[in-house]
């Protein structure tokens, strides 16, 4: 006997930030919309993330705003006000590391970040402190530097993917690939699983590097997907002083980023990117660990760590192709070739998920499909159940 139909507006696969997000929204609107993660919420890219919600800044210091950087540079704002419990999502409950992020210089870059702090483009997004205002690693007689405050705001991952679960736990479930399969009937995938088929009105694929082989196996050809890799340091300390800042060298890219967390021990602990972690990811990691000594020591010398431990992570940006695996203007939401019913999804960067969501509402819009389906989703099996992901810096520290 074939397994029941479960008739659903919106199943989605992938529960990282984008899975999430996209699951609270279109659940908020009266969607019946359903979650399935294989491993744990928020694994791989959105766990490894520094939690920066930027509004563009870092990418527009070639001396002229992108399309990317005007497309992000509402989203601190938005996410304030779902931290707020006022947008299309409820953070609240979330926890915020910190309500700024500063960028800063060395002597030899100052005549060039004043000129391009001062221009009107700029104006209100970027603040020129002066040293009484500098955060406290900055503020050494030996720091000759300038030093910015940028409308950008931090936030606790681990916190931010618990938050976003809680929300919608009745509607998540595992996954397992070995008893599971996408399938495709007259042009529509279903997903195939033991105790039933499910049947949406569409499929949402966000499942990160993972969506290339889901949609390998409806046999799409697109959208083609990039992996932009890099590998970032993670150093656990004894330096009590919390720093989320960029440094600027001599590229458009931040030199050095550095934010700051806690380990489950309470072990302060800075997570190192920037193009240390874009330039150097086919360094061994003993290379990359005694890079990021030199940089440490070149750009905040007066800084003792005290007894620190150093280890490296990689990680894949998964990301739709792009000519010259440049880096996405926005996110991408786009149709699987050859499927009426799959859309795949990538935010592009943390910061984006909101843009990601609002993009998936006004397709689903235009196609004219409305909340419509009542499913009783108990048929799945225990909802609830996926764990979030352990953040990097317990477990690779364990």
């Amino acid at each position: 006997m074939s397994a029941p139909l479960l008739h659903t507006d919106i199943a989605i696969i992938g529960g990282g930030i984008a899975g999430l997000w996209a699951l609270n929204q279109l659940r908020n609107l009266g969607y019946s919309a359903v979650l399935f993660e294989r491993e744990a919420l928020g694994s791989y890219q959105t766990i490894g993330s520094q939690g920066m919600i930027h509004g563009g800044i870092k990418y527009a210091l070639s001396g002229a705003l992108s399309s990317g950087s005007e497309t992000i540079s509402g989203m601190p704002a938005t996410w304030r006000e779902c931290l707020a419990g006022r947008g299309a999502v409820d953070l609240r409950g979330c926890r915020v590391l910190s309500e700024q992020f500063y960028l800063w210089s060395d002597g030899g870059l100052q005549s060039r970040l004043s000129s391009f702090f001062a221009s009107k483009l700029l104006r209100g997004r970027v603040q020129h402190l002066s040293a009484r205002d500098y955060p406290a690693p900055l503020r050494d007689r030996a720091f000759r530097g300038q030093v910015y405050r940028l409308l950008d705001l931090v936030l606790d991952v681990p916190s931010l993917v618990a938050t976003l679960a809680s929300r919608q736990r009745e509607a998540i479930f595992p996954i397992d690939w070995q008893r599971a399969a996408l399938r495709l009937d007259s042009g529509r995938a279903t997903l195939a699983l033991p105790q039933c088929t499910v049947a949406p009105e569409r499929l949402l694929l966000s499942a990160g590097t993972g969506n290339e082989s889901l949609i390998a196996q409806l046999g799409g050809s697109a959208p083609a997907m990039q992996r932009r890799p890099l590998q970032q340091v993670l150093v656990k300390h004894e330096y009590t002083e919390p720093f989320f800042a960029h440094c600027m060298g001599g590229n458009p890219s931040p030199r050095l980023t550095i934010s700051s967390h806690r380990c489950a021990d309470g072990a302060p602990l800075w997570y190192l990117g920037g193009d240390l972690a874009t330039q150097a990811v086919d360094d061994t990691p003993q290379q990359l660990i005694d890079k990021a000594r030199r940089e440490l020591r070149a750009l905040l010398p007066w800084i003792d760590l005290g007894q620190s431990q150093w280890r490296t992570l990689r990680l894949d940006r998964a990301e739709p192709r792009q000519s010259s695996l440049r880096r996405p203007d926005s996110a991408y939401l786009g149709p699987v070739a050859g499927v009426d019913n799959a859309l795949a999804a990538w935010p592009t960067k943390l910061t984006l998920s909101p843009d990601l969501g609002d993009a998936l509402v006004a397709h689903l819009r235009s196609q004219q499909i409305q909340p419509r389906h009542r499913p009783d989703f108990s048929v799945l099996g225990t909802a609830g159940s996926v764990p979030v992901a352990a953040p990097y810096w317990d477990t690779l520290f364990s």
